[in-house]
């Protein structure tokens, strides 16, 4: 009989210790929000740049000097000299010439960036990288 007794108060013993516990409740998205304090042993997240736009113009100024070396420079050379290495096969022009900058708008260079011309192939870029690659050829304009 002692052992029903003890086997009685286990069972309660149990029971009362689960009482204080609050119920499992259901895992939602938001609990994988990110909190502005670490957890303890956690590093702090990284914080914003300070002026996103200024981040943003220098991962745009990447992507337009990315574009010139992979798609551009293979022609129109580093400085747009047109002696890049395939530059004289498909008779690239020279887009630091003043006569030639003088003759074509922005709005032509980009047109040409976009739908190809003659040997050079339509290139499938963002507008923001057209727009610097533009830039960048109008920056060319006198360099010798």
């Amino acid at each position: 009989m002692q052992s029903w007794w003890r086997a009685a108060g286990a069972a309660a013993m149990i029971a009362l210790g689960a009482c204080g516990r609050e119920p499992v409740r259901e895992w939602t998205p938001a609990d994988h929000d990110q909190s502005d304090t670490p957890a303890p042993g956690q590093a702090p997240a990284a914080r914003p740049a300070a002026n996103p736009s200024a981040a943003q113009a220098a991962a745009q100024a990447q992507l337009v000097d990315l574009a010139w070396t992979r798609q551009c420079a293979t022609c129109h050379g580093p400085t747009g000299h047109g002696d890049g290495p395939s530059g004289p096969m498909v008779q690239a022009p020279d887009l630091t010439r003043p006569d030639w900058q003088a003759q074509v708008t922005d709005e032509q260079i980009a047109q040409v960036i976009r739908e190809g011309k003659g040997k050079m192939p339509r290139l499938d870029l963002p507008a923001p990288v057209v727009a610097g690659l533009v830039r960048r050829v109008r920056s060319l304009r006198g360099a010798r």
